[in-house]
């Protein structure tokens, strides 16, 4: 019995991530749904330059996803775009980028300084909601310190992207009607652990910044 490789598990989660069979992907990509099954299913598949780009494309995301490629390093190393352009994101676009939840950054401080911690979050409504563990550090400021929440995202290959910052007032979540909101948002921790302190960052004031190309009549 063969283990699939990380291509292929790789593969495998984006085309589930967007609701797609193996056969939608494969003829977005050229290939037939045999291959791709088995590409899927191998241990150390093997595929030309063309043929990653094409699936790449198949599932809306880079050559760098789908291969793990840049996996240790941080982003942003693309050389930028030679007509870039920086926008001001209204509230509303900024609100409209976090929705679907994802990954940011809790930012607050204690007496040794700023600290910034990577963290799950869904958005409840217009405030963020992450989970933490009950001796965190960010628990000792609350509920009377303001903190900060960051998100972004980076497109390498287009050497756009975009950086939202919602600030607030963050406060452990006690009430059990809200708590039960705060579950069924279905936030599950990268990092494992006991983490069942949900936090929610009452956002006073949003911004946001995107980067992109100018268009040719820009």
């Amino acid at each position: 019995m063969t283990t699939a490789g990380d291509l292929g598990r790789r593969v495998t989660e984006r085309r589930l991530e967007l609701g797609l069979n193996p056969e939608e992907v494969a003829t977005r990509a050229g290939m037939s749904a045999t291959y791709l099954c088995a590409l899927e299913a191998s241990p150390s598949p093997e595929l030309p330059r063309a043929a990653l780009w094409r699936l790449a494309a198949a599932l809306d995301t880079s050559v760098d996803f789908i291969t793990g490629s840049g996996m240790d390093q941080p982003p942003g190393r693309a050389e930028p775009s030679d007509r870039p352009l920086l926008e001001s994101l209204s509230s509303d676009e900024c609100h409209a980028l976090v929705a679907p939840g994802g990954v940011g950054r809790v930012v607050f401080s204690i007496d040794r300084g700023p600290v910034a911690l990577p963290v799950n979050f869904r958005m409840l409504g217009d405030n963020v909601v992450f989970r933490t563990e009950a001796d965190s550090d960010l628990l000792a400021i609350l509920p009377n310190g303001e903190i900060s929440f960051e998100i972004d995202h980076l497109d390498e290959a287009l050497t756009e992207g975009w950086s939202v910052l919602l600030s607030g007032h963050g406060r452990a979540i006690v009430d059990p009607s809200e708590y039960e909101q705060a579950e069924s948002l279905g936030i599950a921790p990268w990092a494992g652990g006991r983490r069942d302190t949900y936090v929610v960052l009452v956002s006073t004031q949003v911004t946001g910044r995107r980067i992109r190309r100018r268009s040719g009549h820009e």
